[in-house]
């Protein structure tokens, strides 16, 4: 198995494409960590204090597995104003923004080729400029600018 350097998922080794993101793989794994890795927060439509704990815990653990950038999917909600795991899931970010545990997160509505925070980014992290979130102005997911 490798990881992929654009979506942070195992693929087999050889296979020449993850079958996640589609993006190329090279033969060799990542030694300093995934630097990508998207986390469903929705899956199995959870309480919000299960998905506000679930977010909690994969933030640590991206920083024990050394990953740069977390996707959280966490839905727009069917009503068609936001959903409640969103709206904490980011009051929960920007705390833990506050505290020194994440750089930043940039909102999936915000996550465009346009913004100066994401020309940064793809700056530093490249592989992301073909996340299938860029420029698709998203509110159901957040990225995550781990430390």
């Amino acid at each position: 198995m490798v990881i992929c350097a654009v979506c942070g998922n195992e693929t087999e080794l050889g296979s020449g494409t993850c079958r996640f993101c589609g993006a190329s793989q090279s033969q060799e794994t990542k030694r300093n960590g995934p630097l990508h890795k998207t986390v469903n927060l929705k899956r199995g439509r959870p309480f919000v204090s299960a998905a506000i704990k679930k977010l909690e815990g994969e933030v640590q653990a991206a920083k024990i597995e050394r990953v740069r950038v977390l996707t959280i999917v966490h839905g727009y909600g069917s009503s068609g104003k936001g959903g409640a795991i969103k709206n904490e899931c980011r009051k929960c970010l920007d705390y833990l923004c506050s505290i020194g545990e994440i750089k930043e997160f940039i909102p999936g509505e915000e996550f465009s080729r346009k913004s100066g925070r994401v020309k940064s980014l793809l700056r530093r992290f490249p592989g992301l400029s073909v996340n299938r979130n860029l420029d698709r102005h998203n509110p159901g997911v957040t990225l995550v600018v781990m430390l």
